[in-house]
């Protein structure tokens, strides 16, 4: 048979020693300190999202309430016309002088016309520049009769250009709000100064005394006003800040891009869920914001519904942490080389004696047995090397024995060689007899002396040889041939082995010994006893079956036979008979292993069944004996 082919996958235990204290030191220090440095990094980057998120909440929250006083204020600002009695008067004569110029009141002549439109404006515009001194330069107030004439007061600039079509606008969307005010997102428009603006605005009618509108006036805030306190916001977080109204146009943005778009539609828009929190947003790589992976945190402003959005890029926040990382990395390389040096040199001084104890074992390989190992030390590689000395001094020790037991078996086979002169002269007085029983007319004297001389021929062959089963059939048969010359035909042996096991092999004098168990341990007062030979294939074993119709045991004496033959605790009683089959069955395990030998069943006046198995020598499958009750 070829040896197994090893395996080329690599193999931990198949590296050298050397090697394995190497690769074990190396991870006993890279993995704890690996393993820290990560468990700290995350820990430390975790806890730094956790605390920022917390402080720019905070400061979130004082944005939106800076926002909401701011709108406060504007809400109350659109709210005095409809308080000051001169505001409202105002607005009665602009009406009256639209219904004048539209033919429906009275008739004026042009000098008197000038002097009363003058008055309404001076009038409304002082009015509107007196509110519009609590907002500084950040408003733009524009006021409208129910008939759509403006009048407007920026103290900064920044005028809308298309003043009828805001108009339109700010009355379409307050025509049911009955004198509330509201607060629209921010719209771009372009300005008087030929730019273009962004504002957000609060619009509400003006009602007289009996809660009827008399007019329009809206309030428009630059969203520029906030810039400087979101950029304060950012400076602060490092982030970028946005609001977005709960319809989720884009009331402010960091650097004053895409004002007014509608953005209810995009990734981040979706991600907001309940009135604040926190989160991690990867952008998508289409979102063109080349800022990686971002903190975002948002609040809402329970008054205006607008959430404040902060976002805040990742790698800032862990830049520190990665500092940290990095330096404990460096420490890690640098204790790494270090116990990579040690691990080396340790490693070499505890592999170097096993090195040397190795290429002595290659020498006693070769035949060299007088090398000896050198110990010089007390630990296990010391006593190790005391017992590969002292097993060469007791291998010596063995092979000297050997010598001598070759020797002594050698005068063993020469005495055995002389004495094998004693079978052959026996043999040859046999024969004599024979002769001479033959020449005075004793024919069963002579029938039996040649049977005994073949037995016995067959008996003094090779005592460990094998024979066919066809030569032990012939010689149990000759053994019942005797029995009957000597009990007068009370035995009578019937075989049925098929002729294809004829050739199988088997160990010299396995079944006549069986059959010489049953017939002395067995007969009893029948004038017959009838003796069985099966034989056939059972699985990967060869069977046989040899029983008989003699007295039997009881099981008592049967559980100690069988214990007795297996070699088992000692019996307290003489078990009849037994000798033979614990030969035979020791042989049988000697030679093919403790699977095969042979186990006896046996029934009280039925008779003995003996069952031998032992492996088949090659022959073809097919044929078995059938189970059948002990006995015959």
């Amino acid at each position: 048979m070829s040896a197994p082919k090893r395996s080329s996958r690599f193999r931990f235990a198949d590296m050298r020693m050397e090697k394995k204290l190497l690769v074990v030191f190396v991870l006993l220090i890279l993995f704890p300190l690996f393993l820290i440095g990560a468990i700290s990094y995350g820990s430390y980057s975790h806890s730094i999202q956790n605390n920022t998120a917390a402080y720019s909440q905070k400061l979130i929250g004082q944005v939106i309430d800076r926002l909401d006083d701011y709108i406060d204020d504007m809400t109350a600002l659109s709210a005095m016309p409809s308080y000051v009695d001169d505001f409202k008067k105002n607005l009665d004569l602009s009406n009256r002088y639209a219904q004048q110029h539209a033919g429906l009141g009275e008739q004026i002549s042009a000098s008197d016309d000038y002097v009363l439109r003058l008055s309404i404006q001076r009038g409304i515009e002082d009015n509107m520049n007196m509110v519009n001194t609590f907002k500084g330069n950040s408003s733009s107030i524009y006021v409208f009769d129910s008939y759509g004439s403006s009048y407007y007061s920026a103290a900064g600039g920044g005028l809308r250009l298309d003043i009828e079509g805001s108009y339109r606008y700010w009355r379409e969307k307050t025509r049911d709000s009955g004198g509330k005010a509201l607060l629209l997102p921010t719209q771009a428009f372009e300005s008087n100064l030929q730019s273009t603006r962004y504002a957000f605005t609060v619009v509400r009618q003006v009602m007289d005394g009996f809660q009827k509108p008399i007019g329009l006036i809206a309030v428009d805030t630059n969203v520029s006003a906030f810039e400087p306190t979101f950029d304060e916001l950012d400076q602060v977080t490092r982030g970028r800040s946005l609001v977005v109204d709960a319809a989720g146009v884009l009331v402010y943005g960091s650097g004053m891009r895409d004002l007014g778009t509608n953005i209810s539609g995009s990734d981040l828009f979706l991600r907001f869920a309940g009135e604040q929190g926190s989160f991690v947003y990867d952008p998508p790589a289409d979102a063109g914001s080349g800022r990686g992976k971002q903190l975002v945190v948002y609040d809402t402003s329970k008054q205006t519904g607008w959430k404040v959005v902060l976002s805040i890029p990742l790698d800032a926040l862990t830049r520190e942490a990665a500092h940290t990382r990095n330096a404990t990395l460096a420490a890690t390389l640098g204790v790494t080389l270090i116990a990579l040096l040690s691990s080396i040199f340790l490693s070499s001084a505890l592999t170097r004696p096993l090195d040397g104890m190795m290429q002595l074992m290659k020498r006693v390989q070769q035949g060299d047995l007088g090398v000896r190992f050198q110990v010089r030390r007390r630990d296990e590689i010391g006593r190790l090397g005391s017992q590969f000395n002292f097993m060469l001094v007791r291998i010596e020790e063995l092979i000297a024995d050997i010598y001598r037991i070759e020797a002594q078996k050698k005068e063993a086979e020469l005495g055995a060689l002389q004495s094998q002169i004693n079978p052959h002269f026996v043999y040859n007085t046999l024969e004599a007899i024979r002769m001479t029983a033959e020449l005075n007319d004793d024919v069963d004297s002579a029938d039996m002396i040649a049977l005994l001389g073949r037995m016995l021929r067959y008996s003094t062959g090779d005592p460990g040889g094998e024979a066919t089963v066809r030569e032990e059939l012939e010689h149990a048969a000759r053994y019942v041939d005797l029995l009957n010359y000597r009990y007068r035909g009370r035995f009578a042996l019937e075989i049925e082995v098929p002729e294809e096991l004829m050739d199988e092999r088997l160990p010299r004098l396995t079944l006549q010994p069986i059959i010489e168990n049953a017939a002395y341990h067995g007969l009893d007062d029948k004038p017959l006893m009838r003796l069985r030979i099966e034989a056939g294939r059972e699985k990967d074993k060869l069977r046989f079956r040899l029983s008989d119709s003699g007295c039997g045991m009881d099981p008592a004496t049967l559980e100690r036979l069988n214990r007795d033959i297996a070699g088992g605790l000692p019996s307290r009683k003489r078990v009849r008979g037994g000798v033979g089959l614990k030969n035979v069955h020791h042989r049988l395990a000697l030679r093919y292993g403790p699977g095969c030998g042979l186990r006896v069943f046996s029934e009280p006046g039925i008779g003995t069944t003996v069952d031998l198995s032992l492996p088949p020598g090659g022959p073809a499958p097919g044929t078995t004996i059938e189970e059948t009750e002990p006995g015959i």
